[in-house]
């Protein structure tokens, strides 16, 4: 239980971090600047603005607005390392970093503009494109037929190595797991899954019946609510299970062997979330995305910044 208390207090850490920018009682969240240019960073394509704002005087879109405002306002939860975290070594806008952190920088340079990050938690970021808050979500997010309904969503800019077949299923307390042979087996089981995340769907839509469904801001908080006997199955992406299995060696928790969700192959690859209708930005979105799959950036950021939380602890 060494390493659950170990993060809890990170957990709590992050959360204060998270508090100083984004505020309570339902503010809305001040942006992280991020700086356009990294040392080393590929060079990324000739910017976008003042060319297509002067091509789209008029036109009243949202990829016009941004050009012309200079900045873009990009929403994302920072508890998911790789791809989005907090480093607790660098405070201020600096402390946020992740694969999916450069990815927002790369589109600030391409289009010219100042990149403002607005951390919040997960419902917080869906519900943001989907009012049109903010201009884009970058947050690991997956293709769900309903997410698709409400926002637009981007071409697939990074999709791992694993077979998709197999990259999503359950973690339960070690007594639990021989019980388990099939989603049947659920029915007296309290599920917990991430709200508005591809997981929940798996609970929709093929998990016959269980005894109550809990949803959770985080998957870490899902893994915690399991592990504490709050919840007795955590749906979950198996990459990121193990990485918290690997972290916290003396948890309780197991995944139940050769049990699997089945996954749409057509709906594969993490997305960028855009406001419904705006097409000349996600046409946009999608080009930059393109170069960067081109030049396997992703790749690259999701195993530099891997190695760089695992040598801050965040995971092992």
């Amino acid at each position: 239980m060494k390493k659950l208390n170990q993060l809890l207090i990170l957990g709590t850490t992050l959360l204060l971090s998270a508090a100083a920018l984004t505020g309570c009682s339902g503010s809305s969240a001040m942006g992280a600047t991020i700086p356009q240019t990294t040392s080393g960073e590929p060079a990324a394509p000739q910017t976008d603005a003042g060319i297509i704002a002067s091509e789209t005087t008029g036109s009243n879109n949202r990829l016009n607005e941004i050009l012309e405002r200079g900045y873009i306002e990009i929403a994302t939860e920072p508890y998911f390392a790789p791809n989005e975290f907090i480093d607790p070594t660098k405070s201020g806008e600096e402390a946020y970093t992740g694969s999916d952190v450069e990815l927002a920088k790369y589109i600030g340079e391409a289009l010219g503009v100042e990149v403002r990050l607005k951390p919040m938690d997960f419902t917080s970021v869906l519900g943001s494109i989907t009012t049109g808050k903010y201009d884009l979500a970058i947050s690991s997010l997956a293709y769900t037929p309903a997410r698709a309904e409400t926002m637009n969503l981007s071409k697939g800019y990074y999709f791992g190595d694993e077979d998709p077949q197999t990259a999503y299923g359950i973690l339960v307390r070690k007594e639990d797991v021989d019980s388990i042979k099939s989603f049947d087996d659920l029915a007296d089981k309290v599920v917990v899954a991430q709200n508005g995340s591809l997981q929940e769907q798996f609970v929709q839509e093929q998990i016959p019946a269980y005894k109550k469904y809990n949803r959770v801001s985080s998957t870490n908080d899902g893994f915690l609510m399991v592990e504490t006997g709050k919840g007795d199955v955590m749906v979950a992406a198996l990459r990121m299970a193990r990485l918290y299995l690997e972290s916290n060696p003396d948890s309780n928790l197991v995944i139940v062997p050769n049990l699997y969700f089945k996954v749409d192959p057509e709906t594969q690859g993490t997305r960028i979330g855009i406001p419904k209708g705006e097409d000349a930005l996600t046409d946009r979105i999608n080009e930059i995305i393109d170069e960067v799959v081109e030049k396997d950036l992703y790749n690259q950021w999701y195993d530099e910044y891997t190695e760089y939380a695992k040598s801050l602890g965040i995971i092992e």
